[in-house]
C-alpha cells in the first residue's frame, strides 16, 4: 500500500476512533437555549394569563411578554460532540452541569424548588403590582413549615397566624427567630397566634382575624448547636381585597415577577401601558417592588426578539452582561424598580425613546 494512501486511511480512522469517543463520552456539562416567551397580557393554553376578578378591568394591547430559558435535564448526559457544538453555537451557552444542579440535586427537587420560587414570584408580583397602584395589601406573618419530629410540631400548623412571640408583636417573619433566638435552649417560649382555620374563616367572611390562643413550647438546640429553636419556618402571607389568578403551567423560577406586575398594572389602569408596543423583560420582584438579576439573560434577549420585541426591560444588575451582545434590533431598557419600569413604558408611549434608561458593558 502507498504510503500517502495509508497515512490517509490512518488519519481517517483515528478522526472516526475520536467522534466515536465524541458520542459514547460522556461530559460534565449542561446547556442553556432560548425559551418561549409569553405575553402576560394574552392567552396560554387558551385562557387568560392574568384573571382578575372583584375589581374593574380595562382592555389592554402591545405585549408584556416574559422570557424563559430551557436548560437539559439534570440525568442528561451530553457527550463532547454536543458540548462542542453548543459552545460553537451562537444562541446557546454550554455551562457546567453543577452550574444548573448543585450538590447533585435531582429532576424532581430541582422542579420543586422552581415550583415554589415561581409561587412566590407571583405572591410578591401582586403586593408589588398594587402597592405602585396605592391599593392597599393586608400582609401577615404565618407558620409556612413545621419541621417533624420538632418542639413545634402537634402545637403548631401551616398557616397559624403569628401575632406576637412572647408577647411582642410580631410585624416582619424575621422577628419571630429574633424572639426565640433570645430565649437558651431548653427554655420555654409563648407564641400568641390566630390558628390557621379561624384565620381563613375570617379571610372569607372579610373580617380580620380576633381570636387568637397562646401555645407554649419548649425550645431546643439548632443543628449548628448556636442557638435557640422551635423548628418552624415563617413567612409571609398577603389578603388582597380583590382575586387575581395567574394562570400559566410548565414555568418555573421567580424571574418573570416583573413582568406579571406590570400586566396586573395594565388590566386594572384605563391607559394602555405599553401604548402597543412589543415589549418584554425579565426581572424577579420582591413585595417593595424591588426588582432583582436572573439568570441566562442572554438567552432570554435572543428568544425575546425571536418573538418580535422591539424593547426590552433589563434588571439593572444584569444590564453590563445583556450589553455586551444584544440581538439586532432590541433596545435594553433598565430598570431597578416597578416605578422605574412604568415610567420608562410612559417615556415609551410618548415617543421619548431618546431618554429611556439604556443598560451599558459596564
Amino acid at each position: 500500500m502507498p504510503r500517502r494512501t495509508a497515512t490517509m486511511l490512518a488519519s481517517t480512522l483515528v478522526l472516526i476512533c475520536l467522534l466515536i469517543a465524541g458520542v459514547l463520552i460522556p461530559v460534565p456539562y449542561a446547556e442553556m437555549s432560548p425559551g418561549p416567551t409569553v405575553n402576560t397580557l394574552g392567552e396560554a393554553r387558551g385562557e387568560p394569563v392574568l384573571q382578575i376578578s372583584g375589581r374593574k378591568t380595562y382592555p389592554t394591547d402591545g405585549h408584556l411578554n416574559m422570557t424563559t430559558v430551557r436548560v437539559t435535564s439534570a440525568d442528561y448526559k451530553m457527550n463532547a460532540v454536543e458540548a462542542l457544538y453548543g459552545w460553537l453555537a451562537h444562541d446557546n451557552v454550554v455551562v457546567p452541569h453543577d452550574t444548573l444542579y448543585p450538590d447533585g440535586k435531582t429532576e424532581e427537587q430541582s422542579s420543586q424548588e422552581n415550583a415554589e420560587e415561581f409561587s412566590q414570584s407571583q405572591e410578591s408580583a401582586k403586593v408589588a403590582a398594587l402597592g405602585e397602584l396605592g391599593i392597599p395589601v393586608v400582609s401577615r406573618v404565618v407558620v409556612a413549615t413545621v419541621v417533624k419530629g420538632a418542639p413545634a410540631e402537634g402545637k403548631l400548623h401551616a398557616g397559624d397566624v403569628i401575632k406576637a412571640v412572647d408577647g411582642v408583636p410580631i410585624t416582619d417573619q424575621s422577628g419571630v427567630a429574633a424572639q426565640v433566638t433570645k430565649r437558651k435552649p431548653g427554655q420555654k417560649v409563648e407564641f400568641t397566634i390566630v390558628p390557621a382555620k379561624e384565620a381563613v374563616a375570617a379571610e372569607k367572611a372579610g373580617k380580620e382575624p380576633t381570636a387568637t390562643r397562646k401555645v407554649v413550647i419548649t425550645t431546643t438546640t439548632s443543628e449548628e448547636g448556636d442557638r435557640a429553636v422551635v423548628g418552624i419556618q415563617a413567612g409571609t402571607d398577603h389578603v388582597f381585597p380583590f382575586t387575581i389568578d395567574i394562570k400559566l403551567a410548565d414555568v418555573g423560577g421567580p424571574s418573570a415577577g416583573l413582568m406579571f406586575a406590570l400586566g396586573i398594572i395594565d388590566k386594572l389602569t384605563p391607559e394602555s401601558l405599553t401604548g402597543g408596543r412589543f415589549v418584554a423583560g425579565t426581572g424577579t420582584i420582591d413585595d417593595k417592588g424591588k426588582v432583582g438579576p436572573i439568570g441566562g439573560i442572554e438567552m432570554k434577549l435572543v428568544g425575546a426578539r425571536n418573538a418580535g420585541a422591539e424593547y426590552f426591560l433589563t434588571p439593572a444588575d444584569n444590564c453590563a452582561t445583556a450589553a455586551s451582545d444584544i440581538p439586532d434590533g432590541l433596545t435594553l431598557v433598565k430598570v431597578d424598580t416597578i416605578d422605574d419600569a412604568t415610567k420608562s413604558l410612559e417615556k415609551l408611549r410618548k415617543g421619548d425613546t431618546a431618554s429611556l434608561p439604556s443598560c451599558s458593558k459596564g
